[in-house]
């Protein structure tokens, strides 16, 4: 099993962690206009696009 030579600091752990990011989810505009979640059901025609 690896282990580390030494222990990891607490700046350089914080720098490692910075590019974990949740990403934005934006919403998507159907042809009839209305606004939906990407990868869901349009509640108005029913349609299922991702």
């Amino acid at each position: 099993m690896a282990v580390p030579k030494r222990r990891v600091s607490r700046t350089q752990g914080l720098k490692r962690r910075t590019h974990y990011k949740i990403k934005l989810v934006r919403p998507i505009k159907d042809e009839d206009g209305s606004w939906r979640m990407p990868h869901r059901v349009n509640k108005n025609s029913g349609e299922y696009k991702s």
